[in-house]
């Protein structure tokens, strides 16, 4: 099996399978109880805190764990409007995860006003647009940090400036970034920071939201007083364990992770390149996760390549996990200017951690071939 979907998920550590195993021997108590059992595992959930804090650069106060990086977004996003109740305008890209895409949808149907910033071919935001969309009723700026189809890094700095320069509070979805390039959040200045486990070879079903220390933001579930009373409910005990740990590796590789991903990932942009016509590179050139490969085929549909690919046992994606099986072009190439046979004529290859030169070279044989086969019985032939 070569396994390409890293930026959908990623497979387990086996430290961070083995912490979890440890713990599901050894642990039941509940965090809440006052008695020593449930001190054990309450210690052991401030430890995961610690890890993930160490890693942002942050106190572990300002980390709240969550059910997914989907709900840190909304967390976010609903949280700093219903501490706000006066302001009724948020701001967000126009190739945001679908977590924050589909919650201005919704906003939108309550009376919100939501705008969708544009970006250039290369998926860079307009800090043009941004100035201008500014107002005394904006409550939250939320800009992904690197976008999970396209690779795209974008000015999360620039956009922190510009709308604390406005009294606008700003969020970012770092979930692919983080574990893949160093985040920082008091380099990026940002209030709230989004990441998931699944991302960085932890479990599923668990993920966090930074918020800095000060930042006036309302419950997202209430009940008890777990995560400071902001997010009621019994721990995900588990899954926090394992995010950890997941944490604690990632101090001690990624640097080196990075190093040898970006290596194979630069050999298997080259190799497409130079052994596949009419094909396009989708995102920056430069200012991108190096890991996320996106090419348009021209001339075939993405799917078509993607089922080839899988049954030679080579697994990749069409775009975001989260709307995969949608007939819809994906919104992020559609933002990027390409034209929808374009748009869906793409995949997404992203590396991580337990890719190889040989699963290089593997894909490097089958693609090609697999191109051309398709392209022989394709009825289309568009011109880029």
């Amino acid at each position: 099996m070569v396994y390409l979907d890293n930026n959908a998920t990623t497979p387990l550590d086996p430290a961070v399978a083995d912490k979890m195993c440890r713990f599901l021997r050894e642990h039941f108590g509940n965090p809440s109880s006052l008695y020593p059992i449930g001190h054990a595992v309450r210690d052991l959930i401030q430890e995961a805190r610690e890890n993930i804090a160490k890693q942002l650069g942050c106190h572990r106060s300002e980390i709240v764990f969550t059910g997914s990086g989907t709900e840190s977004d909304n967390f976010a996003i609903f949280g700093i409007l219903d501490a706000q109740p006066e302001k009724r305008e948020i701001i967000v890209s126009a190739i945001e995860h679908p977590a924050v895409l589909r919650t201005g949808n919704y906003l939108e149907k309550k009376g919100y006003k939501i705008t969708y910033l544009p970006v250039d071919s290369h998926g860079i935001v307009d800090l043009g647009a941004l100035r201008d969309a500014l107002t005394p009723n904006t409550a939250l700026v939320s800009v992904m940090h690197a976008n999970n189809e396209i690779g795209t890094i974008q000015p999360v700095k620039d956009v922190v400036r510009i709308a604390h320069s406005r009294g606008t509070l700003v969020h970012t979805d770092a979930a692919q970034t983080f574990g893949k390039s160093e985040v920082k959040v008091d380099d990026l200045g940002v209030d709230l920071l989004t990441i998931a486990s699944h991302k960085i070879y932890g479990p599923k079903g668990v993920g966090a939201l930074y918020i800095r220390k000060g930042t006036n933001i309302a419950p997202f579930i209430h009940g008890g007083h777990q995560e400071k009373e902001l997010r009621a409910g019994t721990e995900n005990t588990i899954g926090i364990v394992g995010f950890g740990e997941a944490a604690r590796v990632l101090g001690e590789r990624w640097k080196k992770d990075r190093d040898r991903i970006e290596r194979l990932a630069g050999r298997l942009k080259d190799g497409i390149e130079t052994s596949i016509p009419k094909v396009h590179f989708n995102g920056h050139p430069e200012q991108r996760i190096k890991s996320t490969l996106n090419f348009s085929f021209l001339g075939l549909e993405g799917e078509a390549v993607l089922l080839a690919l899988a049954t030679k046992e080579i697994y990749v994606s069409t775009g975001s996990a989260c709307s995969e099986g949608s007939e819809e072009v994906s919104p992020v190439l559609a933002a990027i200017g390409l034209r929808p046979e374009i748009a869906r004529s793409s995949i997404r290859i992203s590396l991580g951690r337990f890719n190889t030169d040989e699963d290089v070279d593997i894909v490097l044989r089958e693609l090609p071939e697999i191109v051309e086969k398709i392209r022989k019985i394709s009825p289309f032939d568009p011109e880029f």
